[in-house]
């Protein structure tokens, strides 16, 4: 279980394989602290440890994730966002996240506004159902709070608001307009929408 906090942005350090991959990150965690077998979250997807080193720590990658997240993009020196899995009795800072990416997105925009950043992400219109205004998302294991909701012809927009600080902690500082990012809907989102299939 995350936050959606981010705590690290890492880079790649290797890509190892052609069906499953293993890949390699660099960290600035103390990795002596990180267990072989420990959940971490990379760029919003969950992902286990199966090796570490000093500041590097090593995942595998399934060809199903790889199918669904933004993973097969990375390359050598692609920042990732990190999150280390929650501990009982830490503070809950973002929301409910599980690690379990729901989809891909497209930013179709991403422009300054004042010290602000205003990202706009294409989605299916069937997974728009998931996204309400004033709700939470979270983009490349980012947490973040929907502004606006658009249903148009080519899918759903959703739009959010960068502050300054997310954009300096985060590996958002990197994006452009047509980047594919790993899209994570509000846990509570998925059950109503079930919900209201059985209904």
């Amino acid at each position: 279980m995350f936050t959606g906090i981010v705590t690290d942005v890492g880079s790649v350090k290797s890509v190892e394989g052609s069906g499953d991959i293993r890949v390699v990150l660099n960290t600035d965690y103390d990795t002596a602290t990180i267990e072989i077998g420990a959940s971490i979250a990379c760029a919003g997807v969950c992902l286990t440890v199966v090796d570490k080193g000093l500041n590097w720590f090593s995942v595998d990658v399934s060809k199903e994730s790889l199918k669904v997240t933004n993973i097969a993009g990375w390359r050598e020196g692609s920042p990732v966002n990190l999150e280390r899995a929650l501990k009982v009795g830490e503070e809950l800072g973002g929301h409910i996240v599980t690690g379990h990416v729901d989809c891909l997105g497209e930013i179709r925009r991403f422009d300054s506004i004042n010290d602000s950043v205003l990202l706009q992400i294409l989605v299916t219109s069937e997974m728009g159902l998931l996204a309400a205004k004033k709700g939470s998302l979270t983009v490349d294991g980012v947490s973040l709070t929907v502004n606006e909701v658009s249903d148009t012809s080519e899918g759903t927009l959703i739009s959010m608001n960068i502050i300054p600080h997310t954009q300096e902690v985060t590996g958002f500082r990197t994006n452009k307009v047509g980047d594919l990012v790993n899209i994570e809907f509000d846990i509570l989102a998925r059950y109503i929408s079930r919900l209201q299939e059985r209904a």
